[in-house]
């Protein structure tokens, strides 16, 4: 299964990015063969509006079926869930701990955002 990480650098050990929208990188996790690719996210960092929904656009586009980040709006939320995307928050830490936060289960799966729109 594919995994979108929201995060501020490039590798496992960066840092997981408490935004979803305006978060800096996805890193596209494969959970079977432990592969992982890199989605600049820039376009959305200074975004005037709609950056939950271009970045879930990528996620989608990416094949993930999950997304981990400390924090989702609803437009996001919406986008992601219609596609049958599940999104886990509370993620912290680096990205490799956010993995293995959600292979045992820890990370919290919501079923509604969590955040306001246009929370930076």
């Amino acid at each position: 299964m594919k995994i979108a990480i929201t995060s501020d650098g490039t590798d496992l050990q960066s840092a997981v990015d408490s935004r979803f929208g305006r978060a800096k990188n996805f890193i596209i996790y494969n959970t079977e063969d432990e592969s992982l690719s890199v989605v600049d996210n820039v376009q959305n960092l200074n975004a005037m509006q709609g950056a939950g929904i271009q970045s879930s656009k990528t996620v989608i586009e990416s094949g993930a079926k999950a997304v981990l980040t400390g924090n989702m709006g609803p437009k996001a939320f919406n986008l992601l869930n219609e596609n049958g995307v599940e999104m886990y928050i509370n993620a912290t830490g680096s990205v490799a701990n956010a993995i293995e936060e959600f292979k045992d289960g820890s990370l919290k799966k919501i079923s509604d955002a969590n955040v306001e729109g246009h929370w930076v």
